[in-house]
């Protein structure tokens, strides 16, 4: 994995499988971390993040990573298995007692899955059809128009 930086060494095995499989599906899409964050909903300093192991990535960006490195179904759930993975293993920052909460569990997981979606990566059925006001508003304006046409030849007639 030429070029990026050393993972840390105390990195638990699942992030650091998961981070390094991560790095080598955006080598294989030939991006920079600039084209990945256009392409994506993510910024190039968040890319960064996520591949040096610093922050986990929400679900969402790995799913973006494997639609635009055109994984198939099964690798992609893979790769979802593997965030998965990764997640529960990722290592926590350090809590106060007062930032522990009132419980005082302070093993609470901090990391949530990011429920914004950008338009492309919607499911299909939340998908808004592009044009679907243009379209009805074309409809009824020709609607109108055959109204008008018609009150027309009625009248002149």
């Amino acid at each position: 994995m030429s070029g990026w930086q050393p993972l840390p060494d105390d990195l638990p095995p699942e992030v650091r499988h998961f981070v390094e499989q991560l790095r080598l599906l955006k080598d294989r899409t030939g991006l920079s971390l600039v084209s990945l964050g256009a392409r994506t909903a993510y910024s190039k300093s968040s890319w960064h993040r996520y591949l040096n192991a610093t922050q986990p990535p929400p679900r969402q960006a790995v799913t973006a990573l494997c639609r635009i490195a055109g994984l198939a179904d099964t690798e992609a759930e893979r790769f979802s298995v593997r965030w998965e993975l990764a997640v529960q293993a990722w290592p926590r920052p350090a809590k106060s007692a007062g930032e522990a909460g009132e419980s005082g569990d302070a093993s609470a997981p901090e990391y949530e899955d990011d429920p914004t979606l950008p338009w492309w990566d919607a499911p299909e059925e939340n998908r808004r059809r592009p044009g679907g006001r243009l379209l009805l508003g074309a409809v009824l304006l020709l609607l109108l128009m055959l109204v008008i046409a018609v009150v027309g030849v009625l009248t002149l007639g």
